[in-house]
Protein backbone atom coordinates (compact mmCIF):
# COMPACT_ATOMS: atom_id res chain seq x y z
CA UNK A 1 0.00 0.00 0.00
CA UNK A 2 1.69 3.13 -0.84
CA UNK A 3 1.44 5.66 1.74
CA UNK A 4 2.41 8.82 0.36
CA UNK A 5 4.08 10.76 -2.66
CA UNK A 6 8.17 12.16 -2.49
CA UNK A 7 7.64 15.40 -4.59
CA UNK A 8 11.44 16.61 -6.13
CA UNK A 9 12.02 20.02 -6.97
CA UNK A 10 15.36 21.28 -9.04
CA UNK A 11 16.04 24.88 -9.30
CA UNK A 12 14.39 25.77 -5.88
CA UNK A 13 17.53 23.76 -4.75
CA UNK A 14 19.79 26.84 -5.86
CA UNK A 15 17.82 29.97 -3.78
CA UNK A 16 20.54 29.56 -1.22
CA UNK A 17 18.69 31.51 2.22
CA UNK A 18 15.44 32.46 0.72
CA UNK A 19 14.90 28.72 -0.65
CA UNK A 20 12.51 28.24 2.30
CA UNK A 21 10.12 31.09 0.79
CA UNK A 22 9.80 29.10 -2.06
CA UNK A 23 9.30 25.94 -0.54
CA UNK A 24 6.29 27.30 1.40
CA UNK A 25 4.87 28.68 -1.68
CA UNK A 26 5.06 25.31 -3.63
CA UNK A 27 3.60 23.70 -0.83
CA UNK A 28 1.07 25.60 -0.90
CA UNK A 29 0.24 25.38 -4.57
CA UNK A 30 0.42 21.54 -4.06
CA UNK A 31 -2.13 21.93 -0.79
CA UNK A 32 -4.43 24.27 -3.76
CA UNK A 33 -4.89 21.47 -6.44
CA UNK A 34 -4.92 18.42 -3.94
CA UNK A 35 -7.69 20.27 -2.47
CA UNK A 36 -10.12 19.79 -5.50
CA UNK A 37 -9.30 16.18 -5.49
CA UNK A 38 -10.90 13.12 -3.56
CA UNK A 39 -9.00 12.24 -0.74
CA UNK A 40 -7.33 13.86 2.64
CA UNK A 41 -3.59 14.68 2.07
CA UNK A 42 -0.91 16.65 4.26
CA UNK A 43 1.75 18.18 2.76
CA UNK A 44 5.00 19.04 4.17
CA UNK A 45 8.29 19.97 3.75
CA UNK A 46 11.19 17.59 3.89
CA UNK A 47 15.26 18.39 3.44
CA UNK A 48 15.39 18.96 -0.37
CA UNK A 49 11.50 17.27 -0.65
CA UNK A 50 8.35 17.84 -0.40
CA UNK A 51 6.36 14.92 0.86
CA UNK A 52 2.43 14.59 0.33
CA UNK A 53 0.80 11.62 3.06
CA UNK A 54 -2.03 10.23 1.32
CA UNK A 55 -4.67 9.66 4.59
CA UNK A 56 -7.49 8.34 3.08
CA UNK A 57 -8.62 6.14 0.18
CA UNK A 58 -7.82 8.28 -3.19
CA UNK A 59 -7.55 7.85 -6.95
CA UNK A 60 -4.17 7.44 -7.52
CA UNK A 61 -3.58 8.38 -11.31
CA UNK A 62 -5.47 11.37 -10.27
CA UNK A 63 -3.15 12.52 -7.72
CA UNK A 64 -0.25 11.61 -10.39
CA UNK A 65 -1.85 13.72 -12.86
CA UNK A 66 -2.80 16.88 -10.67
CA UNK A 67 0.84 17.25 -9.06
CA UNK A 68 2.08 16.81 -12.61
CA UNK A 69 0.05 20.07 -13.25
CA UNK A 70 1.94 21.88 -10.11
CA UNK A 71 4.54 24.17 -11.46
CA UNK A 72 7.87 23.64 -9.66
CA UNK A 73 7.88 19.92 -9.28
CA UNK A 74 10.03 18.38 -11.53
CA UNK A 75 9.49 14.19 -10.12
CA UNK A 76 7.55 12.47 -8.31
CA UNK A 77 7.50 9.22 -6.35
CA UNK A 78 5.36 6.85 -4.83
CA UNK A 79 6.83 5.44 -1.28
CA UNK A 80 6.63 3.76 1.35
CA UNK A 81 7.35 5.56 4.43
CA UNK A 82 9.93 3.54 7.11
CA UNK A 83 9.27 5.33 10.93
CA UNK A 84 11.52 2.57 11.88
CA UNK A 85 14.74 3.17 9.97
CA UNK A 86 16.99 0.31 11.77
CA UNK A 87 18.79 -1.21 9.46
CA UNK A 88 17.17 -4.99 9.97
CA UNK A 89 13.57 -3.15 9.36
CA UNK A 90 14.68 -1.56 6.55
CA UNK A 91 16.23 -4.27 4.54
CA UNK A 92 12.48 -6.49 5.33
CA UNK A 93 10.92 -3.16 4.33
CA UNK A 94 12.86 -3.16 1.21
CA UNK A 95 11.48 -6.89 0.25
CA UNK A 96 8.57 -6.24 1.15
CA UNK A 97 8.15 -3.47 -1.01
CA UNK A 98 9.33 -5.64 -4.20
CA UNK A 99 6.56 -7.90 -3.33
CA UNK A 100 4.13 -5.43 -3.37
CA UNK A 101 5.06 -3.76 -6.48
CA UNK A 102 5.83 -6.45 -8.80
CA UNK A 103 4.51 -9.57 -9.32
CA UNK A 104 7.03 -11.55 -11.61
CA UNK A 105 9.99 -10.63 -9.84
CA UNK A 106 12.63 -11.41 -12.23
CA UNK A 107 14.70 -8.24 -12.86
CA UNK A 108 17.72 -6.83 -12.90
CA UNK A 109 17.85 -3.81 -10.28
CA UNK A 110 20.43 -1.45 -8.96
CA UNK A 111 19.73 0.41 -5.68
CA UNK A 112 20.37 3.78 -4.95
CA UNK A 113 20.36 5.98 -1.42
CA UNK A 114 20.41 9.51 -0.44
CA UNK A 115 20.94 9.45 3.07
CA UNK A 116 20.71 13.05 4.54
CA UNK A 117 20.76 11.34 8.04
CA UNK A 118 24.59 11.47 8.82
CA UNK A 119 24.25 9.79 11.91
CA UNK A 120 22.91 6.39 10.13
CA UNK A 121 24.90 3.59 10.47
CA UNK A 122 25.81 3.30 6.91
CA UNK A 123 26.74 6.15 3.99
CA UNK A 124 24.99 6.45 1.17
CA UNK A 125 27.58 3.89 -0.86
CA UNK A 126 27.23 1.08 1.83
CA UNK A 127 23.35 1.33 1.90
CA UNK A 128 23.91 0.02 -1.91
CA UNK A 129 25.82 -2.63 -1.80
CA UNK A 130 24.00 -4.13 2.11
CA UNK A 131 20.91 -3.54 0.12
CA UNK A 132 21.72 -5.30 -2.75
CA UNK A 133 23.06 -8.27 -0.99
CA UNK A 134 20.14 -8.55 0.64
CA UNK A 135 17.52 -8.05 -1.70
CA UNK A 136 20.37 -10.51 -3.99
CA UNK A 137 19.54 -13.18 -1.45
CA UNK A 138 15.90 -12.91 -0.42
CA UNK A 139 14.89 -12.94 -4.17
CA UNK A 140 16.55 -15.75 -6.52
CA UNK A 141 15.27 -13.53 -10.14
CA UNK A 142 16.98 -10.90 -9.34
CA UNK A 143 20.20 -9.76 -10.71
CA UNK A 144 22.33 -6.52 -10.50
CA UNK A 145 23.03 -4.52 -13.23
CA UNK A 146 24.87 -0.82 -12.31
CA UNK A 147 24.65 0.35 -15.95
CA UNK A 148 21.13 0.01 -17.33
CA UNK A 149 18.46 -2.20 -14.97
CA UNK A 150 15.36 -2.85 -15.33
CA UNK A 151 14.04 -1.22 -12.13
CA UNK A 152 15.89 1.39 -10.05
CA UNK A 153 14.97 0.93 -6.10
CA UNK A 154 15.50 4.19 -4.78
CA UNK A 155 16.60 4.26 -0.44
CA UNK A 156 16.50 8.03 1.32
CA UNK A 157 17.56 7.96 4.66
CA UNK A 158 15.97 10.77 6.83
CA UNK A 159 14.35 11.39 9.99
CA UNK A 160 11.98 8.64 8.55
CA UNK A 161 12.95 6.27 5.50
CA UNK A 162 11.30 6.11 1.80
CA UNK A 163 11.90 3.54 -0.53
CA UNK A 164 10.52 3.86 -4.07
CA UNK A 165 11.12 2.46 -7.30
CA UNK A 166 8.67 4.83 -9.70
CA UNK A 167 9.45 8.55 -10.81
CA UNK A 168 7.01 10.10 -12.88
CA UNK A 169 7.77 13.47 -14.84
CA UNK A 170 6.68 16.40 -13.16
CA UNK A 171 6.79 19.87 -14.94
CA UNK A 172 9.33 21.57 -13.55
CA UNK A 173 9.38 25.71 -13.35
CA UNK A 174 9.00 27.66 -10.51
CA UNK A 175 5.95 28.07 -8.30
CA UNK A 176 3.06 30.14 -9.04
CA UNK A 177 3.32 32.99 -7.00
CA UNK A 178 6.97 33.36 -6.47
CA UNK A 179 7.06 35.96 -9.65
CA UNK A 180 4.10 38.62 -9.96
CA UNK A 181 1.25 39.22 -11.44
CA UNK A 182 1.23 39.60 -15.65
CA UNK A 183 -1.61 40.73 -18.15
CA UNK A 184 -2.05 37.98 -21.20
CA UNK A 185 -3.46 38.88 -24.61
CA UNK A 186 -5.25 35.90 -25.29
CA UNK A 187 -7.26 34.84 -28.44
CA UNK A 188 -8.65 32.01 -30.04
CA UNK A 189 -5.20 31.06 -32.06
CA UNK A 190 -2.18 28.71 -31.04
CA UNK A 191 -0.14 30.87 -29.63
CA UNK A 192 -0.80 33.08 -27.00
CA UNK A 193 -2.40 30.31 -24.67
CA UNK A 194 1.09 28.77 -24.77
CA UNK A 195 2.94 31.61 -24.05
CA UNK A 196 1.08 32.12 -20.89
CA UNK A 197 1.53 28.78 -19.90
CA UNK A 198 5.74 29.36 -20.27
CA UNK A 199 5.43 32.67 -18.85
CA UNK A 200 3.44 31.50 -15.86
CA UNK A 201 5.75 28.06 -15.69
CA UNK A 202 8.50 30.73 -14.51
CA UNK A 203 6.10 31.68 -11.12
CA UNK A 204 4.17 34.45 -12.86
CA UNK A 205 0.16 34.59 -11.50
CA UNK A 206 -1.73 34.92 -15.06
CA UNK A 207 -4.55 37.87 -15.70
CA UNK A 208 -5.91 37.74 -19.33
CA UNK A 209 -7.94 39.93 -21.79
CA UNK A 210 -9.79 39.16 -24.89
CA UNK A 211 -10.71 41.61 -27.83
CA UNK A 212 -14.08 40.11 -28.54
CA UNK A 213 -15.85 41.69 -32.04
CA UNK A 214 -19.55 41.54 -32.27
CA UNK A 215 -20.94 40.29 -34.46
CA UNK A 216 -18.18 39.84 -36.88
CA UNK A 217 -16.88 37.10 -33.78
CA UNK A 218 -19.61 34.63 -33.06
CA UNK A 219 -20.49 33.82 -29.29
CA UNK A 220 -18.77 30.30 -30.29
CA UNK A 221 -15.40 32.83 -31.32
CA UNK A 222 -16.10 33.92 -27.42
CA UNK A 223 -16.76 30.63 -25.95
CA UNK A 224 -13.68 29.11 -27.32
CA UNK A 225 -11.63 31.45 -25.74
CA UNK A 226 -13.03 30.91 -22.54
CA UNK A 227 -12.40 27.11 -23.12
CA UNK A 228 -8.58 27.73 -23.93
CA UNK A 229 -8.42 29.70 -20.47
CA UNK A 230 -10.03 26.68 -18.74
CA UNK A 231 -7.14 24.79 -20.37
CA UNK A 232 -4.57 26.28 -19.47
CA UNK A 233 -6.23 27.63 -15.66
CA UNK A 234 -5.24 23.71 -15.04
CA UNK A 235 -1.73 24.67 -14.80
CA UNK A 236 -2.16 28.60 -13.71
CA UNK A 237 -4.50 28.53 -11.04
CA UNK A 238 -7.42 30.85 -10.85
CA UNK A 239 -7.55 33.31 -14.49
CA UNK A 240 -9.01 36.20 -14.14
CA UNK A 241 -10.36 36.72 -17.91
CA UNK A 242 -11.12 40.11 -18.71
CA UNK A 243 -13.45 40.55 -22.40
CA UNK A 244 -13.82 43.86 -24.38
CA UNK A 245 -15.92 44.90 -26.92
CA UNK A 246 -13.50 45.63 -29.53
CA UNK A 247 -16.54 45.97 -33.03
CA UNK A 248 -17.02 49.86 -32.55
CA UNK A 249 -12.62 50.66 -32.07
CA UNK A 250 -12.36 48.40 -35.03
CA UNK A 251 -14.87 49.96 -37.19
CA UNK A 252 -13.47 53.44 -36.54
CA UNK A 253 -10.12 52.50 -36.95
CA UNK A 254 -11.03 50.79 -40.39
CA UNK A 255 -13.36 53.90 -41.50
CA UNK A 256 -10.81 56.36 -40.76
CA UNK A 257 -7.49 55.07 -41.18
CA UNK A 258 -5.15 53.51 -43.90
CA UNK A 259 -5.91 49.93 -45.30
CA UNK A 260 -2.81 48.76 -44.81
CA UNK A 261 -1.81 50.06 -41.29
CA UNK A 262 -4.70 48.80 -39.63
CA UNK A 263 -3.55 45.66 -38.02
CA UNK A 264 -0.86 47.79 -36.41
CA UNK A 265 -3.16 50.46 -35.36
CA UNK A 266 -5.58 47.97 -33.94
CA UNK A 267 -2.65 45.93 -32.07
CA UNK A 268 -1.23 49.38 -30.74
CA UNK A 269 -4.68 49.99 -29.12
CA UNK A 270 -5.28 46.33 -28.09
CA UNK A 271 -1.54 46.68 -26.02
CA UNK A 272 -3.29 50.14 -24.67
CA UNK A 273 -6.46 48.85 -23.13
CA UNK A 274 -4.64 45.30 -22.04
CA UNK A 275 -1.71 47.86 -19.99
CA UNK A 276 -4.62 49.55 -18.51
CA UNK A 277 -6.15 46.84 -17.35
CA UNK A 278 -2.99 45.02 -16.28
CA UNK A 279 -2.00 48.28 -13.97
CA UNK A 280 -5.68 48.52 -12.41
CA UNK A 281 -5.33 45.16 -11.17
CA UNK A 282 -1.38 45.13 -10.13
CA UNK A 283 0.18 43.32 -13.30
CA UNK A 284 3.77 44.19 -13.60
CA UNK A 285 3.77 43.19 -17.60
CA UNK A 286 1.66 41.81 -20.45
CA UNK A 287 2.12 38.87 -22.31
CA UNK A 288 2.01 38.27 -26.00
CA UNK A 289 2.43 34.82 -28.15
CA UNK A 290 4.19 36.65 -31.09
CA UNK A 291 7.00 35.30 -33.17
CA UNK A 292 9.27 37.16 -35.22
CA UNK A 293 8.20 37.43 -38.89
CA UNK A 294 5.14 35.02 -37.88
CA UNK A 295 2.45 37.30 -39.61
CA UNK A 296 3.01 40.90 -41.01
CA UNK A 297 2.19 42.20 -37.30
CA UNK A 298 5.02 40.54 -36.08
CA UNK A 299 8.14 41.83 -37.90
CA UNK A 300 11.12 43.81 -35.45
CA UNK A 301 9.35 47.15 -37.18
CA UNK A 302 5.69 45.89 -36.29
CA UNK A 303 7.00 44.75 -32.46
CA UNK A 304 9.04 48.21 -32.34
CA UNK A 305 5.66 50.31 -33.17
CA UNK A 306 3.73 48.03 -30.72
CA UNK A 307 5.72 48.17 -28.22
CA UNK A 308 6.09 52.38 -28.19
CA UNK A 309 3.00 52.75 -26.61
CA UNK A 310 3.06 50.30 -23.62
CA UNK A 311 4.65 51.79 -20.48
CA UNK A 312 4.89 48.12 -18.71
CA UNK A 313 7.40 45.27 -19.92
CA UNK A 314 6.01 43.09 -22.78
CA UNK A 315 6.80 39.39 -22.60
CA UNK A 316 7.02 37.68 -25.50
CA UNK A 317 8.39 33.47 -24.79
CA UNK A 318 7.66 32.68 -28.09
CA UNK A 319 9.85 34.99 -29.97
CA UNK A 320 12.55 32.62 -31.29
CA UNK A 321 10.38 29.58 -31.93
CA UNK A 322 9.31 28.35 -35.25
CA UNK A 323 5.42 27.93 -35.57
CA UNK A 324 5.90 23.28 -35.20
CA UNK A 325 7.50 24.21 -31.92
CA UNK A 326 4.92 26.35 -30.62
CA UNK A 327 2.08 23.29 -32.02
CA UNK A 328 4.27 20.98 -30.35
CA UNK A 329 3.53 22.77 -27.06
CA UNK A 330 0.33 23.00 -27.61
CA UNK A 331 -0.19 19.98 -27.94
CA UNK A 332 1.36 19.01 -24.75
CA UNK A 333 -0.73 21.28 -22.75
CA UNK A 334 -3.72 20.11 -24.46
CA UNK A 335 -4.96 23.48 -25.99
CA UNK A 336 -4.01 22.51 -29.68
CA UNK A 337 -7.34 20.41 -30.54
CA UNK A 338 -9.37 23.73 -29.04
CA UNK A 339 -7.32 26.95 -30.90
CA UNK A 340 -8.05 25.01 -33.97
CA UNK A 341 -11.64 25.34 -34.42
CA UNK A 342 -12.82 27.38 -37.34
CA UNK A 343 -14.46 30.32 -35.03
CA UNK A 344 -12.43 33.44 -36.06
CA UNK A 345 -10.92 35.86 -33.57
CA UNK A 346 -11.61 39.84 -34.02
CA UNK A 347 -7.30 40.15 -35.25
CA UNK A 348 -8.63 38.00 -38.45
CA UNK A 349 -11.67 39.65 -39.69
CA UNK A 350 -9.80 43.41 -40.29
CA UNK A 351 -6.53 42.20 -42.15
CA UNK A 352 -5.52 43.76 -45.00
CA UNK A 353 -4.91 42.27 -48.32
CA UNK A 354 -1.29 44.22 -48.34
CA UNK A 355 -0.21 44.83 -44.55
CA UNK A 356 2.36 47.18 -44.19
CA UNK A 357 5.31 44.80 -42.85
CA UNK A 358 7.78 47.77 -42.02
CA UNK A 359 5.91 50.60 -40.62
CA UNK A 360 7.18 54.02 -39.51
CA UNK A 361 6.68 55.22 -36.40
CA UNK A 362 5.71 58.69 -37.34
CA UNK A 363 3.36 57.94 -40.07
CA UNK A 364 1.84 55.30 -37.41
CA UNK A 365 1.25 58.32 -35.43
CA UNK A 366 -0.31 60.51 -37.80
CA UNK A 367 -2.56 57.82 -38.97
CA UNK A 368 -3.52 57.70 -34.94
CA UNK A 369 -4.26 61.82 -35.54
CA UNK A 370 -7.10 60.70 -37.56
CA UNK A 371 -9.02 59.06 -34.68
CA UNK A 372 -8.16 61.53 -31.86
CA UNK A 373 -11.52 63.04 -31.67
CA UNK A 374 -13.76 59.89 -30.39
CA UNK A 375 -10.67 56.95 -29.78
CA UNK A 376 -10.17 58.51 -26.37
CA UNK A 377 -14.02 57.99 -25.12
CA UNK A 378 -14.35 54.62 -27.33
CA UNK A 379 -11.23 53.10 -25.34
CA UNK A 380 -13.05 54.26 -21.89
CA UNK A 381 -16.71 52.62 -23.23
CA UNK A 382 -14.60 49.43 -23.84
CA UNK A 383 -13.29 49.51 -20.37
CA UNK A 384 -16.19 50.54 -18.28
CA UNK A 385 -18.15 47.76 -20.33
CA UNK A 386 -15.62 44.41 -20.48
CA UNK A 387 -16.70 41.38 -18.95
CA UNK A 388 -15.37 39.66 -15.88
CA UNK A 389 -14.96 35.62 -15.95
CA UNK A 390 -13.48 34.06 -13.14
CA UNK A 391 -12.23 31.14 -14.25
CA UNK A 392 -10.55 28.58 -11.47
CA UNK A 393 -10.53 25.01 -12.69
Amino acid sequence: MIQGFLLKYAEIGIKGKNRYKFENALCEQIRIKLSKIEGDFTVVREQGRIYVQADKDFDFDEVIETLQKVFGVCAISPVEVIEDKSWENLTKAAGDFIEKQYEDINFSFKVKSKRSDKHYQFTSPEVCVEMGAYLLKRFGGLSVDVHNPDVYIWVEIRDKAYIYSKVYQGIGGMPLGTAGKAMLLLSGGIDSPVAGYMISRRGVVLDAVYFHAPPYTSERAKEKVINLAKIISRYTGKIRLNIINFTDIQMYIYEKCPHEELTIIMRRYMMRIAEEIAINNECIGLITGESIGQVASQTMQSLMVTNEVCQLPVYRPLIAFDKQDIVRLAEKIGTFETSIQPYEDCCTIFVAKHPVTKPNAHVIRNSEKKIADNIDSMVKTALETAEVIEIDI
